[in-house]
């Protein structure tokens, strides 16, 4: 609703006639007890929630509003009292406020929590606080944040605006703006599919029953004509997962899902579903179904498998993100993993095998077994937990194994000689262990160890074996913007074949110490540098200085370096592609290949001109001159010249764009300037051949001049 430019005046009188009521009622009650007391309707009085104590929504003060939202996230509705939207908007609002204010943003204990002091409370999980400013009564305080209509919904972070709203809306609208700044806060930690919402005045969620169960009064039941085509009903937003407790797939069969059983039997269950998506019109969907139901029955009551026909739920699989067919994904819960590997019964149902073993839990080893684990297991993620760790870390922790099935082993541990070993001094800590090498998650706060996406995004680059051998499947990870040292090996040379193997994993752990040495060097440089600064502005009394000084973070973030990863390629099975790229022939003996593969170089031969071996020696002499930037040893390239010079082109117009719009216009310009000279260039000819009895606008034939008539001789 807009204000009337003629409504400031009244909205100006409005206002002081509020302050003089609330002055003469100070002057009253400084009178005496005899006079009136302030009536009991005036005053907010707390409300009931799903059997909880919801206090009266904050009524912030116009004077000190900076200073009472300068922490924290708040949802402030500015209104006037009257406003015919604000009045529309009031009992939504407050409903809108009771739900948020009385969930449980992690799935926990079922038993009700204080929303006051549990750290899974919503307000202090997200730090995020419902607040109302009227403005009439502090009408300048509106018009300093730019209120111009009622009712306007503004987000705050630390007293800084962040986005807002205006207007009355529905209450799916109002969750939707609440939903979007929520995840904002805590990426991940919200509904896929957004939230049910209960009804207007509605005392509590409820249950969502089906139509012909009797509905409680104050209920937040949806009616089923207001209910999308295709959702499932849902309980509770917060409902935790829970197991159904029954066996998975009983029958040995492929079950059928439908976007309601879909809803009911994967997303609303820590169930472990292999769900296969696909169109019966696909030829490849139809060359794998008797795959896949050999593998329902191969897979009988271990894990579930079930499938969707994409034609019939369009709106599944459009919520599932599927763009081609067929596609199957691995789900728990929330999670999900995509296959990504072949469609043969024996690499679905290794992969099948995989999710069973991932999806039973997270063994809690000693330090005995977890030595038994180094002998088989060539990368294992510990994770070292103590009395103090939290359901949330544990919970963080459970949706980690699914990601890094079949490529790495995770483990959680409290041993002492574990922790002696890996020199752990705060917790929670996640490691990764290769041949006895550890490195560390760089995240030292309890909000970095609960950041599951992070988590994940640091494990998938740390994956990779110390030396893994390449293959189609780990190719991308080991090459891609990366360094890439590459020995390229015979099996058949059996004995040079292992001393090889040994020389280039010997190379790589020596390389990895120079690299966490230079890594801790590098941190201490920027602490040495903070701490310079801290002195410099102490010996000026230089308070501001002092203060910004001491704000500086190190950042191990900002230590940015590209990442060496060794391998080694069996030379017989990568022949072609060997020669092809690098010119190099396995039968020549045992060579190694530095690969750029982002900038499409490679370097094969060490600063004296000799081949690199598999040698420590010759490795580690090269690569540091490789590494550098720019690099101290000229490179090769993978293509011929001339693709190699347009990729540069491309590559740096990629790396710079504000550097290539100037010299994209720069060249146009010259192409313009360029075809005007040649324009020109072009009627002087035609001058010239005037001159020299040429006339270049007339018809001339092969053999002869054209006469006047137009007839040929």
């Amino acid at each position: 609703m807009q204000i009337p430019s003629s409504s400031f005046l009244l909205l100006l009188l409005s206002s002081i006639s509020a302050l003089s009521s609330a002055k003469d009622s100070s002057e009253k009650k400084d009178a005496g007890p005899k006079d009136a007391p302030l009536e009991q309707d005036d005053i907010p009085k707390p409300t009931t929630f799903n059997g909880q104590t919801v206090p009266p929504i904050t009524q912030l003060n116009g004077a000190k509003i900076r200073q009472d939202i300068a922490n924290g996230n708040w949802l402030v509705e500015a209104y006037s009292p009257w406003c015919p939207h604000c009045k529309q908007l009031a009992p939504k609002w407050q409903t809108i406020y009771e739900f948020y204010y009385t969930s449980n943003p992690v799935p926990g204990s079922k038993e009700p929590i204080d929303p006051r002091s549990s750290l899974n409370s919503f307000s202090r999980y997200y730090n995020f606080k419902f607040a109302k400013l009227d403005c009439v009564a502090f009408a300048d305080a509106c018009g300093d944040l730019g209120v111009h209509s009622f009712p306007t919904l503004i987000l705050f972070k630390n007293g800084d605006e962040v986005k807002r709203q205006t207007g009355d809306g529905k209450m799916e609208k109002l969750s939707g703006f609440i939903e979007e700044s929520l995840e904002t806060i805590r990426p991940g930690s919200r509904p896929r599919g957004g939230v049910i919402v209960p009804e207007v005045g509605a005392k509590g969620t409820g249950d969502l029953e089906d139509d012909d169960t009797p509905e409680h009064e104050g209920s937040a039941k949806m009616k089923s004509k207001e209910r999308p085509k295709g959702e499932a009903k849902q309980k509770n937003l917060f409902q935790e997962p829970t197991r159904l407790g029954e066996t998975p797939n009983p029958n040995g069969t492929s079950k059928p899902l439908t976007a309601e059983s879909f809803q009911q039997h994967v997303t609303r269950t820590l169930d472990p579903w292999f769900v296969k998506f696909y169109v019966p019109w696909c030829h490849h969907c139809q060359a794998m179904g008797p795959s896949w139901a050999a593998l329902a029955r191969e897979m009988k009551g271990q894990i579930n498998i079930g499938e969707v026909n994409c034609d019939i739920e369009k709106r599944l699989c459009k919520d599932a993100h599927i763009s081609g067919y067929p596609n199957m994904v691995l789900f728990k819960g929330p999670e999900r993993v995509n296959y990504e590997g072949l469609r043969g019964l024996g690499d679905l149902k290794d992969y099948a095998e995989k999710a069973v073993e991932a999806v039973t839990g997270i063994p809690d080893v000693t330090s005995e077994e977890f030595e038994k684990l180094e002998e088989t297991e060539p990368v294992i993620f510990t994770y070292f937990y103590d009395h103090a760790t939290t359901s949330e870390d544990f919970q963080a922790l459970e949706r980690l194994p699914l990601h890094v099935m079949g490529r790495a082993r995770v483990v959680k541990t409290n041993d002492k000689d574990l922790i002696k070993r890996f020199r752990i001094s705060t917790w929670p800590r996640l490691i990764v262990s290769k041949d006895g090498k550890a490195s560390t998650f760089r995240g030292l706060m309890p909000k970095h160890m609960r950041d599951v996406p992070r988590l994940i995004t640091w494990m998938r680059n740390n994956w990779l074996p110390l030396v893994p051998e390449l293959s189609a499947t780990n190719a991308h990870d080991v090459m891609q913007d990366k360094f890439a040292v590459l020995g390229i090996l015979s099996r058949d040379r059996t004995d040079e074949f292992e001393i090889a193997r040994r020389e280039i994993k010997n190379a790589a752990i020596e390389w990895m110490d120079k690299q966490n040495q230079a890594f801790e060097l590098e941190r201490q440089e920027l602490r040495d540098a903070k701490q310079l600064r801290v002195e410099e502005a102490e010996d000026r009394k230089d308070q501001n200085a002092l203060r910004d000084a001491k704000l500086i973070r190190v950042n191990e973030e900002e230590i940015k370096r590209k990442e060496v990863v060794f391998a080694w390629a069996d030379g017989a099975f990568w022949e072609r592609w060997i020669r092809t790229t690098f010119g190099v022939s396995v039968h020549d003996g045992d060579r190694v290949i530095i690969y750029d593969l982002e900038s499409h170089r490679y370097w094969d031969a060490t600063f004296t001109g000799n081949p690199i071996v598999p040698s420590r020696t010759s490795i580690l002499e090269t690569l540091p001159k490789v590494v550098v930037n720019p690099p101290k040893l000229p490179p090769k390239a993978t293509g011929s010249h001339i693709s190699h010079f347009f990729f540069r082109i491309r590559r740096a117009f990629t790396i710079h764009p504000f550097v290539s719009v100037p010299v994209s216009l720069g060249m146009v310009l010259v192409l313009l300037l360029v075809q005007r000279l040649l324009r020109r260039r072009g009627i002087r000819l035609s001058n010239t051949g005037r001159a020299l009895g040429f006339n270049m606008d007339s018809k001339e034939g092969l053999l002869g001049t054209t006469q006047p008539n137009g007839k040929v001789d």
